[in-house]
Order: structure tokens, then C-alpha cells, then sequence
């Protein structure tokens, strides 16, 4: 199991996060920030004979906000998820972590940007 708590340092427009479990199974763990942002992470994994290993991780965000429409407050939540499927076999762990890099490389890419990606373009 991850530490406890997970100590994400600050990165602007972002606060520091400390993510404590609130829920764990055998399969993950439910984390909740413990400040006044409300901020959740999920952390799951599943085992599959045919299809391989599963890693699944999830950060939501929830606010407040007013309607455009009706003018009524009410909670959104956004979320952004990673999740890696490991085949059974062919790939060894460094290749996954070399891959899980190659994305996360990227998306940071000056040519990517998570800017570019929520504006559509792909």
C-alpha cells in the first residue's frame, strides 16, 4: 500500500494536496484531501487470466458553481484518469514504466499540452 498520506506539492493554479484513505479494499484505495478543496483520488487494480493486469488512477475535483442557464448553484465534479492495461505477458515492468512515461512526456510536450488537448485537438 502507498504511504499515507500522499503529500503532492504545490503547483500552481493547483494547492498542495494531501490525499488520506477514507476507503481500501483489497483491490485500491478512495483518498480524500483534507482541505477545504474537495478533491478525491482513486486508485484501483484488477487481475484478468486472458486480458492481463489493470492499473486505474483517478483524480475528481468538486465545486460549486452557478448555472449559466438557471442561475441555481450546484456541484460539478471534473476528473482525470490514467489507466494501464499490462498484457500477460511480452512486457516487463521497466517497459510499462518507459511507457507510462511516454505518455506522461507527451502530453507535457510543447507541442501536446493539456491546453491543446481540452481544446480539441488532437
Amino acid at each position: 500500500m502507498l504511504v499515507d498520506p500522499i503529500t503532492v506539492a504545490a503547483a500552481a493554479p493547483t494547492p498542495a494536496l494531501n490525499f488520506y484513505v477514507i476507503r481500501s479494499d483489497g483491490y485500491g484505495t478512495e483518498r480524500r484531501h483534507n482541505g477545504t478543496d474537495l478533491y478525491n483520488l482513486v486508485i484501483n487494480h484488477s487481475r484478468n487470466a486472458k486480458s492481463g493486469d489493470r492499473h486505474y488512477m483517478q483524480i475528481t475535483y468538486t465545486v460549486d458553481a452557478v448555472s449559466p442557464y438557471t442561475g441555481l448553484t450546484s456541484k460539478q465534479t471534473a476528473s482525470a484518469s490514467i489507466a494501464i492495461q499490462v498484457p500477460p505477458f511480452g512486457f516487463t515492468e521497466a517497459a510499462m514504466v518507459a511507457l507510462v512515461k511516454a505518455l506522461t512526456d507527451t502530453l507535457a510536450d510543447a507541442d501536446v499540452t493539456s491546453t491543446k488537448l481540452l481544446q480539441f485537438q488532437s
